[in-house]
């Protein structure tokens, strides 16, 4: 979902994991005694840590009989860390991830199918595309769901108000977003001297990209059963070429941000030189808390072009098929993803929450920061198709990733970038399709 800072050294995670982090073979548990589970926590910021941890110690407040221990881990070299773990059996028994991990891990035994173990309200409190990024093949033939999604992300524009009101720009709604021709034409007309309309930081693309790409129904892979092929046709093109011609074509967008970072325009940004940046919600965490005082800046929804869909993950919590005490880690799961809960976390977090009740709590409903902006645009996050293709990583890593920085560099034409896209990829993919 996006780059987050390792809290805790890769050996200090690897150890919290194998040495014991799961519940016990159950064979010393006596009558009586409280079941205790590991819950592995990738919460990394300081407001996401004190929330998880506030959450915990209610549940076992309230819960002397099932005692569940916090651990601390880090986004940074995770998942490795889990296979060490599952193939010693000794896994945490909830587990935090996202759900392009979940596949892998499902398809190998690792994870619990939830299908059975979850209330229906809980069910019912997440919209089914949410589910759909934790819904993967078991590895026999059958489909489970191995994980509960509870927080999204969704890309915006956060836009530095004065300048807009200055050139008489209309500020849009969730209900009356900008169309991405009159993204290219407020560009333009924000573009003075040396001031960009628009900075587009692509130094990890392909996301970005495919994300996007669902605005005009762009999906880039198309599968048949278990299948995939990669697919750049008009549709995949739409938001390729958009943003080439804003660099060289309209000359709206800075080249020089090209090989930056979601956060390395900022200060350009706060000094005038880019009047609006596209980037995930959780920025609005930075600008809220960096800005410069008497700085003024809005949230501008996602952009519309044939359609406002976006590409989404989810954060997860998921069970361990080894855990001794599925059906208590379950109930805990069901509590700590409850509506009320899920809102303190994704404040926590920056980020939206998959619950219908926490998008209706007014601390995500608020003006303040573009809270209600954020919030609405979980409307408009669908299930990423590369989350069903086996061998993503591959291609991204080896062939989308490359080509794109080459093609938004101009050093390459769009055809050539989508020939290779889908020749390279294809030879990537195969390995996976057998």
């Amino acid at each position: 979902m996006r780059t987050r800072t390792a809290l805790v050294a890769a050996a200090a995670a690897l150890a919290a994991l194998t040495a014991g982090c799961s519940s016990g073979d159950g064979g010393g548990q006596k009558a009586g005694d409280p079941v205790s589970l590991k819950f592995l926590s990738l919460a990394w910021q300081k407001e996401s840590i004190a929330a998880n941890k506030a959450i915990v110690d209610e549940w076992n407040k309230a819960n002397p009989g099932i005692r569940v221990e916090y651990v601390q881990g880090s986004w940074d070299n995770v998942n490795d860390q889990l296979v060490t773990s599952f193939e010693a059996g000794d896994p945490p028994d909830v587990i935090h991830d996202d759900s392009p991990a979940l596949a892998g891990f499902a398809s190998r035994g690792y994870l619990l199918d939830l299908a059975g173990k979850l209330p229906a309200d809980l069910k019912s409190d997440i919209p089914q595309a949410a589910w759909d990024t934790v819904t993967f093949g078991d590895g026999k033939g059958g489909q489970g769901v191995y994980g509960v999604p509870f927080l999204q992300e969704s890309q915006v524009i956060i836009a530095n108000k004065k300048l807009l009101d200055a050139a008489g720009v209309r500020i849009p709604t969730p209900d009356d977003p900008w169309t991405w021709d009159e993204f290219a034409k407020i560009s333009k007309k924000l573009t003075k001297g040396d001031s960009f309309g628009v900075a587009w930081p692509l130094k990890s693309p392909v996301n970005k990209v495919l994300n996007l790409g669902l605005n005009f129904g762009g999906t880039f892979f198309q599968t048949d059963g278990a299948k995939a092929t990669v697919k750049v046709g008009p549709e995949e093109r739409e938001v390729l070429r958009r943003i080439h011609d804003q660099l060289y074509k309209d000359r709206s967008a800075d080249p020089s941000a090209l090989g930056m970072g979601t956060a390395d325009p900022l200060p350009g940004f706060y000094a005038g030189k880019y009047a609006m940046l596209p980037a995930g919600v959780y920025l609005r965490q930075q600008v809220a808390e960096q800005a410069p005082s008497g700085f003024e800046w809005v949230t501008i929804p996602p952009l519309k072009g044939t359609g406002s869909d976006q590409g989404a993950t989810s954060q997860t919590l998921s069970v361990a098929a080894d855990s001794k005490y599925p059906d208590q880690a379950a109930k805990f799961i069901s509590f700590f993803l409850n509506g009320a809960n899920q809102a303190r976390l994704a404040k926590g977090d920056w980020l939206l929450p998959t619950s219908a009740k926490a998008a209706a709590d007014p601390s995500m409903t608020t003006k303040e920061n573009g809270w209600d902006v954020a919030t609405a645009s979980a409307k408009n996050l669908v299930v990423a198709p590369y989350l069903k293709v086996n061998g993503f990583d591959e291609w991204k890593s080896k062939v989308a990733t490359p080509t794109l920085q080459q093609y938004f560099a101009n050093k390459i034409t769009l055809d050539e970038a989508a020939k290779t896209l889908v020749d390279e990829g294809n030879k990537v993919l195969e390995r996976y399709n057998k």
